[in-house]
């Protein structure tokens, strides 16, 4: 079973105080709400009493006595608590479904708030597919509860009170011979409680599945059909679907099981009244009116009754959802500050000159916290990604960051955007530790050119202008200084051309140029470049190299680099192994050195040079 479908798998407790407190603190803003839905649930089934005692009046004084005055009127009345009890019905139902969707609207503007606060390290080990649920179907669970659940219950038992009272009051030989099965509802209640929990239990399970599934195939459809596994992936997906399916039909079967058997014994808790009654009425005073004022009573005990039993599941439901969701909501968030202090914290104007250094800086991805529940899995000494990095990037210069896969240089641009943060060590800013600066604020300075290129759906100037509140003119501006505006402006749309998800519609060219673009708009003091030309034609490259070769000046950049001939004019090339900076200098001295650096550019250079012989154009 996957991580998320155990974390889904969880049903909790039936009723949890600390959950409930938390719950109703969401209805404190729509108190109003409450109060209104609770007024016209009391009064809805006060009303339900006026149908029993009417009938009562009308057999026992009206009919004999031929008053046909008392009759009408009774049928006004009676027509009259009709009316009433269909008003407060239409108005608890608009005030309860209004009262659920506050605060589901709530809630998940909360989540989502949440969710943009969080550590990039609890995205790593949580999957997309449980945060949507999260977001979409625990939430509706508390919106079930509600508006089906809590406030409608609470009818439901004043209901059960009322009516109950009244038939004790009226005859309570009658009333006991109509409660001599309930312990029978009750048992059946209780099973039909215990069989629908674990099929729900199933259903969450099957649907958390079919989510994580959805989500990994669809973002991965371009891999699925380039493989061609389009028959294995439906197959899989139909495992899932008939799971789901079969949990459906499971619950479905209970509760066509558990209606009628409820409709069973109301029948014969109605037949126990008659044979109760058959030897009273006339004997011992007891009346026509009032056995048909009881069998009216009946019938309107036992159907609160029985929708108490489906709430009871509403309630457990919507108690495991709730968990889940504060369990999401009570992730520790990073710190602002080092010890929790701001001191000598400093403004750090966006126009300024940025020095960055690494202090020694040891890092590892801690995989026993990715992974809880296998503290026995970690090793005694972490496996650590960085070990003792130092160097320092001034501005106006290049610092190049180099190395074989996995030698750490992605986790260097990690750590100084504070996506994580170093177990050892400091990371610099004119001086002062990022742990005492504001996370906004650090990544305001710097502008980050991905390899892995990320765009919105929506158009392209609202990609371009991400981080600032940037004018048409200054989105135009940034696009021209890369040369992306000539690609823009072949759209059809130009600036307001609609991507799709993910840049969808654009090459892979185009949309790293995009994302050239939407740094510089920001205006950075630092510029972090993870590859920026790797997957643009020689053409683009050279546009952007002459575009950089301005936009550096002044600026401080970082440059990750796979394609050494990228970074040949760096001030400064680090070569990492093993996450430790092996050798640093300029190309040409590194080149001379005949070490790792070396090795690597002369590798690159034969894999061309093979490349380029094997296609028939190797000079001659």
């Amino acid at each position: 079973m996957t991580a998320a479908a155990q974390d889904d798998d969880e049903i909790g407790r039936v009723y949890d105080p600390r959950l409930a407190r938390r719950l109703l603190a969401y209805t404190r803003p729509y108190r109003w709400v409450v109060a209104g839905s609770v007024a016209l649930l009391l009064v809805e089934g006060a009303l339900q009493l006026v149908g029993p005692l009417l009938t009562r009046s009308v057999i026992d004084h009206a009919i004999p006595a031929g008053d046909t005055a008392a009759v009408g009127r009774a049928t006004v009345l009676f027509a009259l608590a009709l009316a009433g009890s269909f008003a407060a019905q239409y108005g608890e139902t608009l005030l309860t479904a209004r009262l659920g969707q506050f605060v589901m609207h709530d809630l998940r503007a909360q989540l989502f708030a949440k969710l943009q606060r969080l550590p990039i390290r609890y995205f790593d080990r949580t999957p997309v597919g449980r945060l949507v649920t999260r977001v979409t179907s625990d939430v509706e669970a508390l919106n079930e509860m509600f508006t089906a659940g809590v406030v409608s219950g609470l009818g439901d038992l004043f209901t059960l009170l009322a009516i109950g009272t009244l038939m004790l009051i009226a005859d309570w030989q009658l009333a006991l011979a109509a409660f001599a099965v309930i312990p029978f509802v009750y048992l059946t209640s209780h099973c039909f409680r215990l069989r629908v929990r674990v099929a729900y239990r199933e259903i969450r399970t099957a649907v958390a599945q079919i989510n994580a599934y959805l989500q990994e195939r669809v973002t991965g459809m371009r891999v699925v059909q380039l493989f061609g596994r389009e028959p294995r992936e439906m197959n899989a997906f139909a495992a899932l679907n008939a799971a789901h399916f079969e949990a459906q039909r499971r619950s479905i079967r209970y509760y066509a099981i558990y209606f009628p058997a409820v409709e069973l014994l109301t029948t014969v808790a109605l037949a126990a009244l008659v044979v109760a009654a058959a030897g009273r009425v006339g004997a011992t005073g007891l009346t026509v009116g009032t056995v048909a004022a009881f069998l009216q009573l009946v019938r309107r005990f036992f159907q609160p009754l029985q929708d108490l039993a489906d709430k009871f599941n509403t309630l457990q439901q919507a108690m495991a959802a709730s968990e889940r969701i504060f369990l999401l909501l009570d992730e520790p968030e990073p710190t602002e500050a080092v010890a929790g202090t701001t001191a000598g914290r400093s403004e750090i104007p966006r126009n300024a000159a940025i020095t960055v250094t690494f202090e020694d800086v040891w890092f590892h991805y801690d995989r026993a916290h990715d992974a809880p529940g296998r503290p026995e899995a970690a090793p005694a000494e972490p496996e650590w990604v960085l070990r003792g990095v130092s160097f320092t990037a001034r501005p106006g210069e290049t610092l190049a960051i180099v190395g074989h896969t996995g030698a750490g240089k992605t986790t260097i641009v990690n750590l100084l955007l504070r996506f994580y943060g170093p177990q050892r060590g400091r990371i610099l800013v004119n001086g002062s530790d990022i742990r005492t600066m504001p996370v906004e604020e650090l990544r305001a300075l710097i502008g980050y050119v991905q390899q892995d290129i990320f765009l919105f759906a929506g158009d392209v100037a609202s990609n371009i202008r991400l981080s600032n509140a940037l004018d048409d003119a200054s989105v135009i501006a940034a696009a021209v200084q890369v040369g992306a505006d000539r690609i823009i402006r072949r759209l059809p749309g130009g600036y307001a051309h609609r991507l799709g998800e993910r840049g969808a519609a654009v090459s892979v060219g185009e949309r790293q140029l995009l994302s050239f673009a939407r740094a510089i708009a920001a205006n950075p003091a630092v510029l972090v470049l993870d590859e920026a030309t790797s997957a643009v034609d020689s053409e683009v490259e050279g546009e952007i190299q002459r575009a950089l070769a301005t936009l550096m000046r002044g600026r401080t950049t970082i440059a990750i680099a796979h394609r050494l001939s990228t970074i040949v004019h760096a001030d400064e090339i680090l070569v990492l192994h093993h996450g430790e900076v092996r050798e640093r200098g300029r190309h040409s001295a590194l080149v001379d050195g005949g070490g790792l650096y070396e090795r690597l550019y002369r590798l690159q250079a034969g894999t061309l040079a093979r490349a380029l012989d094997h296609a028939g154009l190797a000079p001659s």
